[in-house]
């Protein structure tokens, strides 16, 4: 998942050259096409300027014009087009961070490999817990931690398949973990907390901690949230809390909905109407039992999304949910984890 996010657009202006095929397209036609546009300049590596990383219709204008003639300029210098595209942004400010590969203690004080990302001012800061998704402790996983750096967070994401194959890829890696059953959830508890501990070690924190997943990332931060004493807790599309996985998947896991009296903080929950797990049944099943328990807890669920429409080089990807949902993340954290 590219973490590419949603500032104001204030005003954008186009005119690609003449007998340009872009040259009829109007701001409303970008927006139009800026899904498409995005995938694109992902797989070209089109670069991003300091200041537009989040902003989405930014990001998916210069895609446009590498589609008019990628990574190149007029004169083949890798300059965009004169008096092609002038875009003017709003966006919140960022924080000058760094990350980096480490070791941390897990569960039962294994050393394992993460990735922690944090702002370089001296804070105090809150601190996030990234689980990865079912493919792994992957490039677009490591973005999310940066962007959480960038907006003021210490952000640590643990490689939950270290154990099953260190070093290795993270497909090869997501694959020995898939032929084990996925991360046991004794383990994962372990790993949160020694991330919790690390992240509350540095001079820099605030001393509060909070959990994001995605996919089966989403069900682990929100068996997290029943486990350990968080300060606040999102699940993107957890499946497994209300039924087992489908007969055939590769992942051994319980469903949650008993746990649900445990939760410790107040849990964000993203979904898709149209996802097959959870299904918007078992999405309402959750909901009433959270209410049932009185647990703090807010959920949106979005039109026309299935699964995994945060990730940005798939199908599944909806421009509307993924930027809407990310702005909701924003201020569910600065809501709770907060000096």
């Amino acid at each position: 998942m590219l973490a590419d996010g949603a500032p104001e657009l204030v005003a954008a202006s186009c005119s690609a050259p003449a007998g340009a095929a872009a040259a009829e397209s109007t701001v409303t036609e970008v927006a139009v096409v800026a899904q498409t546009a995005a995938r694109t300049a992902t797989a070209r590596h089109v670069p991003r300027p300091r200041g537009t990383e989040r902003n989405f219709l930014g990001f998916a204008m210069a895609a446009i014009l590498a589609q008019l003639a990628p990574g190149q300029g007029p004169q083949g210098d890798g300059e965009p087009f004169p008096n092609s595209l002038s875009v003017m942004t709003q966006d919140r400010n960022d924080f000058d961070m760094k990350a980096e590969t480490i070791t941390f203690k897990g569960h039962g004080g294994d050393e394992i490999e993460a990735y922690l990302a944090q702002p370089l001012g001296d804070g105090p800061y809150g601190g996030v817990v990234v689980i990865h998704h079912m493919p792994g402790y992957d490039r677009s996983s490591k973005e999310v931690a940066r962007r959480f750096a960038a907006e003021g967070y210490l952000a640590l994401m643990p490689n939950l398949y270290h154990r099953e194959a260190p070093g290795a890829s993270p497909d090869d890696a997501a694959a020995a973990a898939r032929a084990r059953g996925g991360v046991p959830d004794e383990r994962l508890v372990g790993e949160v907390a020694g991330a919790m501990e690390l992240l509350k070690s540095l001079s820099k924190s605030n001393g509060k901690v909070a959990t994001i997943g995605y996919c089966s990332g989403g069900r682990q931060s929100f068996l997290a949230a029943v486990s350990l004493p968080l300060d606040a807790a999102v699940a993107c599309y957890p499946g497994g809390l209300v039924s087992a996985p489908a007969a055939g998947s590769p992942v051994r896991s319980t469903p949650l909905l008993d746990r649900v009296k445990d939760l410790s903080c107040p849990l964000l929950g993203l979904f898709g109407e149209e996802d097959k797990y959870p299904t918007p049944d078992e999405v309402a099943i959750l909901d009433k039992e959270l209410s049932a328990h009185g647990k703090v807890h807010e959920f949106h669920s979005y039109p026309g999304a299935g699964h995994a429409f945060f990730q940005v080089d798939r199908p599944s990807y909806r421009v509307e949910a993924a930027l809407d949902g990310w702005q909701r993340i924003h201020d569910f954290f600065a809501r709770y984890l907060a000096a």
